[in-house]
């Protein structure tokens, strides 16, 4: 079975002043991140704005990434679309880049039917030798992968886990008592990481794991330990973060946190546009109440 870990971070993807993708930083932030507690990355995701990232850039930044990283995480590339033939070439192409897995995001926008969903990612999946975690976001895709269709993607051998992300601790109950044990559920949302462990979640694909991913890991360890109270102790500390980095879309909030912490990594990519004077304010009384701030000298 895929070793993935608890702690997975959906890694940004830094762009100079130029919004040229900058390999060198992205080389430097992949090295931080495992130095504090990330167990893999997922490059080219939602956070890593995937959509706006040309297939070379994506390819090249998987080799980057898995160079810098090497054997201290395992590297997880994006590479979902809306056209399975398109999806199976990135897949191919970031199997030869050293991806050690892949996420496979719902089709998005042409919103396939159940049956669709089923076929398109059993599809991919089996073109490459590669372990999958789809990745179910209707609110960004406009589909919801339903738990029955979970549960018969299941038995694809190389589909061994779903990043969880409706925002929903039912459905998420629904897929656990539909998967077998070692199918693993993550939490795409760091707010409900915690609850989502109690219905059977292992993990979470995280944003916040930029700033606290020690933290975070702490967090679950505490709760596999038994320790319920520690870890919502740690839950209840890190929400105020968990929350004002989605105050606007995603990867917004992050990169403008990252810029105040001391690691800059650009600003978005068209047509995403930089946080707001009063976001970036909202943002940073957060990271100064949890002194993520950089110490002034």
């Amino acid at each position: 079975m895929a070793q993935f870990g608890h702690v997975i971070t959906a890694m940004a993807t830094p762009f100079d002043r130029e919004e040229r993708l900058d390999y060198k930083r992205a080389t430097e932030l992949a090295r931080w991140l495992v130095d504090h507690g990330s167990e893999s990355l997922v490059i080219a995701g939602t956070t890593g704005e995937s959509p706006t990232l040309s297939d070379e850039e994506k390819v090249e930044l998987f080799r980057t990434v898995k160079q810098a990283v090497g054997g201290r995480a395992k590297v997880i590339a994006g590479t979902g679309t809306y056209d399975t033939a398109h999806s199976i070439h990135l897949s191919k192409q970031a199997e030869k880049a050293g991806a050690d897995g892949l996420l496979l995001v719902n089709p998005y926008y042409n919103r396939p039917s159940q049956d669709g969903l089923y076929a398109h990612f059993r599809k991919v999946a089996e073109s490459t030798s590669l372990p999958v975690i789809l990745y179910n976001i209707p609110g960004r895709t406009g589909v919801n992968c339903l738990p029955e269709t979970v549960a018969r993607l299941a038995e694809v051998p190389t589909i061994v886990a779903i990043k969880e992300a409706t925002g929903s601790l039912d459905q998420a109950s629904d897929v656990r008592q539909r998967t077998p044990p070692e199918f693993l559920i993550y939490s795409g949302d760091d707010s409900l990481t915690l609850p989502m462990l109690a219905v059977g979640g292992t993990g979470v694909i995280s944003v916040a794991s930029h700033l606290v991913g020690n933290e975070i890991g702490q967090m679950i360890r505490a709760f596999f330990a038994g320790d319920v109270r520690t870890a919502l102790q740690i839950h209840m500390k890190l929400w105020p973060l968990f929350k004002v980095l989605f105050i606007t879309t995603n990867p917004v909030p992050l990169k403008a946190a990252l810029r105040l912490a001391g690691f800059d990594v650009g600003t978005p990519r068209l047509p995403l546009v930089q946080a707001t004077p009063k976001e970036q304010e909202q943002i940073r009384a957060v990271l100064q109440e949890l002194s993520l701030l950089p110490v002034a000298v």
